[in-house]
């Protein structure tokens, strides 16, 4: 209990602070284009996810952060469900500049947003009534590592090109 009282007396101090404002659906869409020819078959789904996330300043220290998440489940070849997520939040990020608010809005603000969507998702699918999916914790942290490595390379092919 001392040590959150002191560690939220040094952001204070440092001027630095985050603080969740609102989590929202912003956008959800269901497909089962097979049904009802899906449930007459053994549901052994080969299922590809996609993950993107945004931001934008939408005020004064406020941010939008929305993840998408588009999972795509195919049985025998063909497409049998796509589920689309926007799961958005507002944050009050303040005193973080650079690659801190980078790492921020690109990392910790998807953490926060990922289980809610991960529930939604299962619960839209329950109700297409297929069977749910429990989809693992993702690592935003090492998703946006990677991402940045990718840019400084691409940084420096581009260097190298205009020499």
């Amino acid at each position: 209990m001392a040590e959150e009282n002191q560690g939220a007396q040094a952001n204070q101090e440092q001027g630095s602070g985050f603080a969740l404002q609102r989590i929202y659906l912003k956008d959800l869409s269901f497909e089962s284009p097979r049904s009802p020819q899906v449930f007459q078959s053994q549901w052994k789904p080969q299922v590809h996810m996609d993950l993107n996330t945004g931001n934008a300043k939408v005020g004064e220290d406020l941010y939008e952060v929305v993840l998408t998440i588009t999972l795509t489940a195919k049985q025998e070849e063909e497409t049998a469900l796509v589920v689309e997520i926007k799961q958005a939040g507002i944050f009050a990020i303040q005193g973080l500049e650079g690659p801190r608010l980078a790492h921020a809005l690109g990392a910790f603000c998807p953490n926060i947003l990922f289980p809610y969507a991960r529930e939604t998702i299962d619960s839209v699918v329950g109700k297409g009534s297929l069977p749910p999916f429990m989809l693992a914790p993702v690592n935003f942290d090492a998703i946006f590592a990677e991402a940045m490595k990718r840019k400084q390379e691409e940084g420096a092919a581009e260097a190298e090109a205009t020499h």
